[in-house]
């Protein structure tokens, strides 16, 4: 609620720029959340072609390298103190001709609240909190989001109110972003190339060891290859891995060894994804690799990989949203990501399919 009365403190400013303001054509884009999140709000970037964006230094290794984004602005910068957010607050003010605005916490409700564009398009969410009435009323147009609609649809309505994912393809770096070196091992041209994200930002929604060695066993007949990827952090993840399934030649580690705007290039070498609801598999996703999404407590219909992707999970464990994603269930990992013999056999004929097919 803070930042509700710094918006009423911010109130005569806002009021006395309004009267210099001018028609820009510019657009700003405000989206704070992680990689996953980022990914899918390109669908709107690259509608948009050129907009400046409000978002997390966690992203900047992908924003830097996206020919849709002018001006980059990270959200950590700027709410340490009440000097920066007014520092910003006032930089933004008069700046822009359209706001959209992705991520309606109370932080970004301020921000584009503050703004003096003619039109404003804020998302409403199911978080949505009684003081943030006075921030909407700023606003041209709402979008209503609910936990059974997709996030990258209710996105791409709030610059045209027709718009689906259909109309408006994904990117991770746009172009993709070549590294000038790279390793080595993605070039093996012998194997099948399974990526794989062991772990994800949230703990509860990482797959355990045990199912992981379920995957590789029914899949010991394909002549593949595996690739760990992941930050440094995720070592403790696959040092568990090992302990469950042993020394394997068949997976290569790329944790901790490639900075984030290489991973778009890298995932792309795949012939396949495999992980739960984490930030790779969007990655993959936007790259056009085919994936095999376990998705354990996440909701499906709200937030999913969109293109070539094997769904598997069950309904009854789907608690976990986009806008209200809790760190513990009332299930275990073991429960949430359980696999069937079934499961397994789709998971062995989706990747066999499209060997003989490729």
């Amino acid at each position: 609620m803070s930042y509700l009365f710094l918006f009423i403190l911010f109130l005569p400013f806002k009021l006395f720029g309004k009267l210099f303001y001018k028609k820009t054509g510019r657009n700003l884009m405000i989206q704070t959340a992680k990689i996953g999140d980022f990914v899918n709000v390109t669908s709107l970037l690259g509608y948009l072609k050129h907009s400046d964006v409000l978002i997390s230094k966690t992203v900047l290794p992908l924003a830097k390298y996206d020919g849709t984004i002018d001006t980059i602005f990270l959200i950590e910068e700027h709410k340490k103190s009440l000097w920066r957010k007014f520092r910003l607050a006032l930089k933004l003010l008069n700046r822009y001709e359209n706001i959209y605005l992705l991520q309606p916490n109370s932080t970004n409700l301020f921000f584009a609240a503050v703004c003096n564009a003619a039109n404003k398009q804020f998302l409403s969410t199911y978080t949505r909190r009684w003081y943030h009435a006075l921030f909407y009323l700023t606003a041209t147009g709402v979008v209503e989001h609910r936990k059974d609609q997709l996030t990258v649809d209710d996105y791409l309505k709030l610059a045209d109110r027709n718009l689906t994912w259909k109309d408006a393809p994904k990117h991770a770096t746009f172009p993709l972003r070549k590294p000038s070196t790279y390793p080595a091992s993605l070039d093996k041209q012998n194997a099948t190339k399974i990526g794989l994200s062991i772990s994800a930002g949230n703990k509860s929604k990482t797959i355990p060891s045990a199912i992981w060695k379920r995957i590789f066993d029914v899949l010991e007949g394909v002549n593949c290859t595996y690739y760990v990827f992941g930050p440094k952090s995720e070592q403790v993840w696959l040092d568990d891995l090992y302990r469950e399934v042993g020394a394997r030649e068949d997976i290569v580690s790329l944790v901790g060894e490639l900075p984030l705007e290489d991973v778009p290039f890298a995932i792309s070498k795949m012939d396949f994804y495999i992980a739960s609801d984490s930030g790779n598999v969007y990655i993959a996703d936007a790259v056009g690799v085919p994936i095999v999404l376990i998705y354990g407590p996440c909701c499906i219909a709200e937030q999913r990989p969109l293109g070539n992707v094997l769904l598997i999970g069950k309904k009854e464990y789907e608690k976990s949203y986009i806008f209200e994603a809790p760190y513990y269930f009332d299930r275990t990992r073991e429960e949430m990501f359980a696999l069937s013999d079934d499961d397994l056999s789709d998971i062995y004929q989706f990747i066999a399919n499209h060997q003989n097919n490729g």
